[in-house]
């Protein structure tokens, strides 16, 4: 089976300055829960990365963060597709911590968790941070325009090799016609 990694927000769900800090500010990105199960149909696991510091900043706790990812596994699982894990860096910028994007430390530890070496996996990300992170281990960074893409794609730092696509949809149906 092949592995994909996806951001949250800004590739599967509305961002929001303010954070994603109830299930009912989660909404999904038109396209992307379909996006997502047709990735599955092609053979693809689904893993999500995401940055949470909204927890370490005090916004919200573990028992929403759950309920919100409860919220998108259901709006997925409604769209056919599935999530099989989903991991996280509750920690903020100020921690230091390794886990927190653009730092490797949560894509390592998802291929060590799926024993996959993560050389040319695809990574989709809407932030430099998904992309940066993603080309520490050496996988494939794709930006999607939906979140802050339009801004990301515009800083002079975005890796030379990165795909670009208007959204997770699209981005999927390239990876789907290159396999």
């Amino acid at each position: 089976m092949k592995l994909i990694i996806l951001d949250r927000d800004g590739v599967i769900n509305q961002d929001s300055d303010q954070f994603i800090k109830t299930p009912d500010e989660w909404k999904p990105i038109p396209g992307s829960p379909e996006a997502i199960a047709r990735l599955n149909q092609w053979g693809y696991r689904v893993v999500v990365a995401t940055n949470q510091s909204g927890v370490g900043r005090g916004l919200f706790g573990m028992d929403t963060l759950n309920a919100i990812h409860e919220r998108m596994l259901r709006t997925v699982a409604q769209a056919g597709g599935r999530i099989d894990a989903i991991f996280f860096c509750p920690h903020t910028a100020e921690d230091g911590c390794d886990c927190r994007k653009p730092k490797p430390g949560m894509y390592r530890e998802i291929g060590v968790r799926c024993h996959t070496d993560l050389a040319g996996i695809p990574i989709v990300g809407d932030s430099l941070r998904d992309l940066e992170a993603a080309v520490e281990v050496g996988a494939q960074p794709i930006l999607v325009l939906t979140g802050k893409g339009e801004k990301t794609r515009i800083d002079p730092a975005l890796p030379a090799h990165t795909r670009i696509f208007p959204d997770l949809a699209a981005a999927a149906i390239h990876l789907a016609a290159s396999t």
